[in-house]
């Protein structure tokens, strides 16, 4: 058949047609998928975001337990050291005191077991300037080079985390 000019104009337009809407369906899919891709990327910062919150919270948290029991272990080192002078007097009429203070220990030592904080045993140990500080040294034939011969103030860790490091005196070879 002869195609009109008329025809051919028609015939080129209806072959346009579905390309423009093919590319229109390729638009919108793209932009979809664009979309949705930032939406899974909003997603997962959104999600890394809450975790770092809860996370630095916790830490946060335990940052001031940590120093607020730090704060409450020189009171503990007082009363073991009143108890400890109570248990040394001859008197019996500090029976009751030394009662008393034996009941505040046990508080105290209860709250930090409950706190998971535990005491660092330093006596008869090497020297270790991570959890001890040592304050003193003494020469001494019965003991190690680098033993920790006394404990003069006990020290204290949360975990691996450590509270108040232990104040010792150190033997070393004369």
């Amino acid at each position: 058949m002869n195609d009109t000019p008329v025809d051919q104009a028609a015939d080129a337009a209806s072959a346009d047609a579905p390309a423009t809407e093919m590319s229109e369906l390729d638009i919108l899919g793209r932009e979809r998928d664009d979309a949705q891709d930032r939406l899974l990327r909003l997603q997962a910062e959104f999600d890394n975001y809450r975790k770092r919150v809860e996370r630095e919270r916790r830490e946060l948290g335990e940052h001031f337990a940590a120093e607020l029991l730090t704060d409450f272990l020189p009171v503990l080192d007082d009363v073991e050291r009143a108890l400890t002078a109570v248990q040394a007097s001859p008197e019996p009429a500090l029976a009751s005191h030394r009662l008393g203070l034996e009941l505040i220990q046990k508080q105290f030592l209860e709250l930090l077991k409950r706190r998971q904080v535990a005491p660092i045993d330093a006596l008869g140990s090497d020297f270790d300037p991570n959890v001890h500080q040592a304050v003193g040294q003494e020469v001494s034939d019965a003991h190690r080079e680098g033993e920790v011969i006394e404990d003069m103030r006990r020290g204290y860790r949360v975990g691996e985390r450590l509270l108040r490091p232990s104040m010792v005196k150190v033997a070393t070879r004369g």
